[in-house]
């Protein structure tokens, strides 16, 4: 045996799940493979490709053979990337086409000589609830939320809150079937637009009022085709932030289809060749959907159904609490110090809640981010303790982190990189969400919380007195005790220094 094969012997390896979702939908065909790792899901591969089976189906509900061999030389692919696989490890979805299908199950039997797994033919109902899951173990809400995904043949509408779908809907409406319908020459017309709009407010009808009834506070779209609709309204932004999408900003779009003329005359960086054929019946339901059930804004997240079966085939990730998990996970990849993490956790807080007031620290997303970022702030330590601000920074922008979302992450990465050291102002990132003199604010705290147990020891810190201003904090501790902690005292006079990057004044007594 060589050096190089002997190197891991010693090595202690976690407990691995090794899971494959696989979404045969309406226009794509989606597989997702995974492991379960400290508590976490890790995509490990993805594999997509356009099949447009709903182009198949006719109006007696007859899949043609054309539409059924482009679906299984789709999966002929999958097989290779689902070889070994074991029989409980892999799970295979079909939606709309396969369900309104009549001659289905000729597609499924070949199906079976292809992949030795079976092909759940899943309702309109439980592929609402499987998309919201997926939705709901990656992106953290505060109160109700609207999920929406537009699919090739069906958009699936659910209101849930944490975990917890509480009302889910399928429509028969698609991107596929909707730019067949409508726009079957390619031809963008605003009429074509308007029978399209109009003939999917039909459709909502069923649904409106029970859903505008029940409430949300966020609104999130999830599938392909939103996500071009979601890219392509971020053209000539200011920033480089993704910005909701409103009804403003779609109407704005659909004029530019139509100034286009024609689907081929779409020339947009961001839009491929597969979903520009069909992007004109999605945003024709993206508006219908919008002025059916009132909606202010929309954002958009990659999770959907296939990561839906994935959380869903996992029994201890149902009922977690999604940031904090991602926190779990990541403290025990990275071997963090969660002794120190608790310690700086604690004393960030403690300052924050004498600082909220006097600092306008009124973002519901602070306290929590601060907290975060205090548990998280020596993530980097794996690559060198050296540097260490830049490490777990680099590491908390870069990694995937399910319930957060970018401009949090970014936020958390943030504070991390100015944590200790010197602040440059000018380095610091500007935030759409964020008030960037808020943010110096959550940075001061964070440094101050992190330099007072530098000693790394429980019950080190004397009870301090805190004293808050619009300009500055001061800390009083109590008499000579500083003067027996002549290293500490220079970082803190050090520190009152680097302050002044950060526009605030810290004093120490």
């Amino acid at each position: 045996m060589t050096q190089h094969e002997s190197v891991f012997d010693t090595v202690e390896s976690r407990e691995v799940n090794k899971v494959a979702a696989l979404d045969i939908g309406s226009n794509s065909f989606h597989l997702v493979v995974a492991r379960i790792v400290a508590g976490s899901v890790q995509i490990l591969h993805r594999v997509k490709q356009k099949v447009r089976l709903a182009e198949g189906l006719d109006d007696d509900n007859i899949l043609s053979d054309e539409a059924m061999e482009r679906g299984l030389k789709m999966l002929r692919i999958v097989a290779e990337s689902l070889r070994g696989f074991e029989p409980d490890s892999v799970r295979i979805v079909a939606t709309h086409t396969l369900r309104k299908a009549k001659n289905a199950h000729h597609f499924i039997n070949a199906a079976k000589d292809i992949l030795p797994y079976p092909v759940e033919v899943i309702s309109g109902v439980e592929e609402a609830r499987l998309i919201y899951s997926g939705v709901a173990h990656t992106n953290h809400a505060d109160g109700q939320q609207l999920v929406v995904d537009i699919g090739g043949g069906s958009t699936e509408f659910v209101i849930g809150e944490g975990f917890n779908p509480l009302i889910c809907r399928s429509l028969q409406m698609g991107c596929v079937s909707y730019t067949k319908r409508f726009f079957p020459d390619g031809t963008l017309k605003n009429k074509s637009f308007e029978l399209a709009i109009t003939a999917a407010e039909q459709e909502l009808e069923f649904i409106q009022d029970k859903y505008r009834k029940l409430g949300w506070v966020q609104c999130i779209g999830t599938s392909g085709t939103i996500r071009s609709l979601f890219t392509l309204c971020q053209q000539d932004k200011p920033n480089d932030h993704d910005i909701p999408v409103t009804l403003k900003s779609l109407r704005n779009l659909m004029k530019q289809f139509i100034s286009a003329g024609h689907i081929d005359k779409l020339s947009y960086p961001d839009l491929t060749e597969d979903r520009r054929v069909v992007i004109a019946g999605g945003l024709a339901i993206l508006i219908a959907v919008f002025k059916a059930l009132e909606i202010d804004t929309l954002v958009y997240s990659p999770a959907a159904l296939r990561e839906g079966v994935i959380y869903q085939m996992e029994d201890e990730l149902h009922h977690a609490d999604i940031r904090g998990r991602t926190a779990s996970s990541l403290a025990t990849r990275y071997d963090v110090d969660t002794a120190q993490a608790t310690l700086v956790l604690n004393t960030s807080l403690n300052l924050f809640s004498h600082a909220e007031k006097a600092w306008k620290l009124k973002h519901h997303d602070f306290k929590s981010m601060l907290g975060w970022a205090a548990l998280l702030h020596e993530v980097g330590i794996q690559i060198n303790s050296r540097g260490v601000q830049r490490h777990s920074a680099y590491i908390l922008a870069n990694v995937d982190m399910p319930g957060f979302t970018q401009e949090q992450q970014e936020l958390l990465a943030t504070l991390v990189r100015f944590h200790r050291k010197k602040v440059r102002a000018n380095d610091l990132p500007n935030f759409n969400l964020y008030d960037l003199a808020a943010v110096k604010k959550l940075i001061a705290l964070l440094r101050i919380g992190a330099l007072l147990n530098i000693k790394r020891q429980e019950g080190f810190l004397p009870n301090l007195e805190i004293d808050v201003d619009k300009s500055g904090l001061s800390l009083t501790f109590p008499k000579d005790w500083l003067e027996e902690k002549p290293i500490l005292a220079a970082d803190l006079v050090r520190e009152s220094a680097y302050w002044k990057a950060l526009d605030l004044t810290l004093s120490i007594k």
